[in-house]
């Protein structure tokens, strides 16, 4: 467990190094609407490919580990050919850009099966939602540094952009190679391959409408195409559109990173005491807001509010995600489960992303610019998605019952707020008396 703590904080050092950075970089090559798109979308078909052929090469290798860390090493070797990209090829440069990044990050998630697989069996059940809050929230804090201090180079070699992106990129290559080193101390369960022949992912797939964890699984499909049919854009939005320098577009990037860290012992402890479900509907209610608010401001402050919305309700979903399906899902066939679970949430980003892009240059324009009627699509289409599918899914958990309303102000009683207020109290005139001294 504090492997995979290391190996998280490490992996998160090259996400925010490059996650925030790919669409910059095709910006700076000229890339078009629809490219960015493509840029988006390509890779989540690789990723969706991958996730087929996964769970047959653990069976194959008959280690969890190995697969990961082999992948890890892939990953990190990819970023080396895509930095040299601006000094290798001299025409059609981010379509390069995209056929490369499709490898990195194919590499990146053909170990995600396997590796959710091998942390169900690691983490004891009572303990994941406060042990996945607490990586998660060390994971997104290195993530933020790690984009200011990307964010900061750009800026620095704003006249000779292609120099920054290639010392990110090789930061990036480097921390994966340790996050490969920490996958490689980690203690790997035993694997035992199924004794009976198994459903496959195709038998699993034709029961997603009638199962319990199979509406949750085809629930995420659709949140991700709703959300990267606009998710992509807003990076263009800024940089392209509003102008915004780097050090401002990571600004706002980076309050939602900062919002998600923040709000992860919120989301963890209410997981383990009220039940993942609860969670995903208070998420699910927020998530739509973020997008809608860029429809009526581009004030930075403003913009930074919206993407608190986004961190609060990402991060409370994406803390969901994995952990429902390790209680939702039987042991002997989860690696298959995840497998199908990703392949779908992949698929899904990859029709929304290209949907968008292709889509952008030609919708209707609202407030005079078609990237925010691309927003209000996206918004409207993530309220559809949860009133359909969120009175169907249910807990498979214990748990306490509560309304949405308490568990989302079950720290906020009367008297917790009195005993908060004393205590700040106390504090300022504790830093008053020492400044005067």
């Amino acid at each position: 467990m504090r492997a995979s703590v290391y190996d998280g904080a490490s992996y998160n050092v090259m996400a925010g190094l490059t996650l925030s950075y790919t669409t910059p970089f095709a910006l700076a090559m000229k890339a078009s609407t629809t490219q960015i798109g493509f840029l988006a979308g390509f890779p989540y078909l690789a990723m969706f490919s991958t996730q087929l052929v996964s769970p047959m090469l653990v069976e194959k290798v008959g280690s969890r580990k190995k697969i990961c860390v082999f992948f890890s090493i892939l990953q990190a070797l990819m970023w080396l050919p895509l930095l040299l990209i601006p000094y290798i090829f001299h025409s059609h440069q981010v379509w390069y850009l995209i056929a490369f990044f499709t490898l990195v990050t194919a590499f990146d998630t053909i170990g995600n099966a396997p590796w959710n697989s091998m942390m169900a069996e690691i983490v004891p059940g009572n303990i994941r939602g406060r042990y996945f809050s607490l990586r998660t929230a060390i994971s997104n804090m290195v993530l933020l540094i790690s984009s200011i201090v990307a964010a900061s180079i750009l800026q620095a070699y704003t006249k000779n952009i292609f120099i920054g992106f290639a010392i990110i990129f090789a930061g990036a290559m480097i921390f994966r190679f340790f996050s490969a080193y920490y996958l490689s101390r980690m203690a790997e369960p035993t694997f035992q391959a199924p004794k009976i022949k198994q459903p496959s992912i195709l038998d699993l797939s034709r029961t997603l409408g009638s199962t319990n964890v199979g509406r949750f699984i085809l629930f995420n499909c659709l949140i991700q195409f709703t959300s990267n049919f606009a998710s992509p854009f807003f990076s263009v939005y800024m940089l392209r559109d509003l102008k915004f320098s780097y050090l401002t577009y990571i600004l706002i990037t980076a309050t939602g990173t900062l919002a998600t860290l923040a709000f992860m012992p919120f989301w963890g402890k209410r997981i383990d005491k009220f039940g993942a479900i609860k969670v995903l509907q208070l998420a699910s209610i927020v998530m739509p807001m973020g997008p809608l608010m860029w429809l009526f401001s581009h004030n930075v402050v403003y913009l930074c509010g919206a993407q608190v919305l986004g961190g609060f309700s990402w991060g409370g979903y994406n803390l969901v995600l994995g952990i429902f399906l390790y209680y939702a899902t039987p042991l002997e066939n989860r690696t298959r489960y995840f497998a199908l679970s990703n392949a779908l949430m992949f698929g899904g980003a990859a029709l929304g992303s290209m949907l968008g892009g292709i889509i952008a240059p030609i919708i209707p324009a609202v407030m005079k610019n078609s990237l925010l009627t691309i927003f209000l699509i996206s918004a409207l289409g993530r309220i559809v998605v949860m009133f359909i599918f969120l009175p169907h899914i249910s807990e498979v958990r214990k748990v306490e019952k509560i309304s949405i309303k308490e568990m989302a102000f079950s720290d906020f009683k009367v008297s917790n707020l009195k005993r908060i207020s004393n205590n700040t109290v106390q504090r300022i005139n504790h830093i008053w008396n020492n400044r005067r001294q």
